[in-house]
């Protein structure tokens, strides 16, 4: 049966070719295994080149008193202390030398006047941290780990979606998929599987992520067995354009605030002194979405419903130099120069903090042979992520996960025979779309589920809300086992989002279910009947795994953090350095 379709051998299958995924196959390269990575479209086209502020790393380059042991703070009271406390750990320990060792094969940082890569502030942190080049950061880190693995000599399959991971005796064992060009199916069988697949924003109306992020690792992670974590925190990046239509949620980096923007609003007032007057634009994002939110529910957003973010009171040729991507953005899209007025901008989704539930120092699921990276992994942020320590997170535990599956590779005897009967389920599930005669088309299933997570699910919560957002989507998810798709296999997009429609109603019943469950406001998190953190509600993470047709939600104990680190947690703060 498995033999009638294109079939491809490897020691580790990388799923996406972002940072986390070309992280974990450059790492299982470099221990030995053949490492395949598959990614659902080209190659440089990740959704790390959107990340454009800087990488967060404790190199102490323009603050000498930053430390991992304040980053390690930071990201926990960042993450009001639902992170794994082991993964925060090893993130702030071992983010200075992933930076270094990315400058070391070719990245090109911004650079002190002594010459050492340059740091800037951020949100949350206490210190300049963010190692950057300009405002196009992530592009120049996939620029780099791309160059580095094609030369490892890694086999890279594009436009190839997974569909669904392969298991004998409840492990992994390879993975079903098709090619979007042509829509013929591919089989991998791998010892070992790697998630780096990004997030979910698709889900929502109004992101900055691209048509990629629809859930896919999250999804085929639950349907293996596997659990996730925490998916209620869904992070609204505070600044998106509002303006003009075609180009709303697309990010405005934190990296204008880091320079020194400054928000306002209708009436020009700085409003963010109302709602953190010490940190001000320097807020964490989580606080900094609601108070724009807050803005502009009051009536005192900008025309086009966000608030102004003004840099204009800068050198323009400070701005052009430290923020050409944001200049060149404004002057294409929407015919404004940031030297000269200020931009209109409001919340947009942007990561989700809850992932799939992995061992901090390996990157393994709880399936066993599968591993997962990046933002498709859960723990490390908790509540809320802190900005640049996705790209650090995904350094870091993109090499941890690629040496745990390379590990976990070698103790294999051989490859396992992949199941027939799995194969030819995932086969007529592929098909099903096109053999029925009535039913409605993926788009407008899309759409609702978009406006239900909008207003039902988005950046303020309600029991009332959440419990109708959870029965629309149930209602949705029936309503996709109907959808009709006509044409061939070959260029067929509404085809593409038949099969995406799957994995983002599986993943946005994770995250409606587990925000009902989660009865306080943290971080992320922020539920108008139950606004006050629940101390209890600190000490668990929220838990979903799917059982046959259902989302199943619980709580479970969070790691207990030792002694010594919970002592820097309660530290005095280091005063940051301008």
């Amino acid at each position: 049966m498995t033999d009638r379709f294109e079939s491809h051998d490897v020691d580790v299958l990388v799923i996406g070719a972002g940072g986390a995924g070309l992280r974990a196959a450059i790492e299982a390269s470099a221990q030995g295994a053949r490492v395949g990575v598959v990614c659902k479209s080209l190659l440089g086209k990740a959704h790390t080149v959107m990340a454009e502020g800087g990488v967060a790393a404790a190199l102490a380059h323009v603050d000498p008193r930053d430390s991992w042991k304040v980053h390690f703070k930071d990201t926990m009271l960042g993450g009001k202390m639902l992170n794994n406390w082991r993964m925060a750990q090893l993130h702030a320990q071992e983010a200075p030398d992933r930076v270094r060792e990315l400058e070391h094969w070719g990245a090109v940082f911004d650079r002190t006047e002594d010459g050492r890569i340059l740091q800037r502030n951020f949100g949350g942190h206490s210190s300049p941290r963010l190692a950057h080049v300009g405002d196009r950061t992530g592009l120049e880190m996939i620029r780099t780990l791309q160059d580095h693995g094609v030369h490892q000599g890694l086999e890279v399959y594009m436009e190839c979606t997974v569909t669904k991971l392969l298991t004998q005796d409840r492990r992994v064992v390879g993975a079903f998929a098709y090619w979007r060009e042509t829509g013929r199916f591919v089989t991998f069988r791998a010892k070992a599987v790697v998630l780096a697949t990004g997030g979910v924003g698709k889900a929502y109306k109004i992101t900055s992520n691209s048509w990629e992020y629809t859930g896919d690792g999250h999804a085929l992670a639950m349907d293996a067995g596997a659990e996730l974590i925490d998916m209620e925190f869904v992070q609204f990046h505070p600044t998106g354009m509002v303006w003009p239509p075609g180009v709303q949620g697309l990010l405005v980096t934190e990296a204008v605030r880091g320079e020194g923007g400054l928000l306002r609003n209708a009436t020009g007032e700085r409003f963010m002194e109302r709602y953190d007057p010490k940190r001000m634009e320097l807020s964490t994002r989580d606080m900094v979405a609601r108070a724009i939110y807050t803005e502009v529910k009051e009536g005192r957003g900008s025309p086009h419903g966000g608030a102004f973010l003004d840099i204009s009171h800068k050198p323009a040729e400070v701005v052009k130099k430290k923020l050409p991507s944001m200049y060149h953005q404004f002057m294409e899209f929407a015919n404004i120069d940031i030297t000269k007025g200020p931009m209109e901008v409001g919340p947009t989704v942007h990561y989700v903090m809850g992932g799939v539930r992995v061992d901090a120092d390996t990157g393994a699921a709880t399936v066993p042979g599968l591993f997962a990276a990046g933002e498709s992994s859960g723990g490390m942020h908790g509540a809320n992520r802190l900005g640049g320590n996705s790209l650090s997170d995904l350094l870091v535990f993109g090499r941890r996960a690629g040496a745990g599956a390379a590990a976990y590779a070698a103790k294999a005897t051989a490859q396992a025979p992949l199941d027939p009967a799995q194969v030819a389920a995932a086969e007529r599930e592929l098909l099903a779309p096109f053999e029925r005669s009535s039913g409605p088309d993926p788009y407008s299933v899309h759409r609702r589920l978009q406006d239900t997570m909008q207003s039902l699910v988005g950046i303020y919560r309600t029991e009332q809300d959440l419990k109708r957002g959870v029965e629309a989507i149930r209602q949705l998810r029936a309503e996709t086992r109907t959808v009709r798709v006509e044409g061939s296999r070959a260029f067929n997009p509404g085809w593409h989002l038949a099969r995406d429609l799957d994995n983002m109603l599986l993943v946005s019943e994770a995250i409606a279910r587990c925000a009902l469950q989660r009865k306080e406001s943290r971080g992320a998190h922020a539920r108008l009947d139950y606004p006050n953190l629940d101390p209890a509600l600190g000490r668990v993470n929220s838990v979903a795994v799917r059982e046959g047709d259902e989302v199943r939600v619980s709580q479970s104990p969070l790691p207990e953090m030792p002694e010594e680190l919970r002592a820097l947690v309660d530290a005095e703060p280091v005063a940051a350095k301008a």
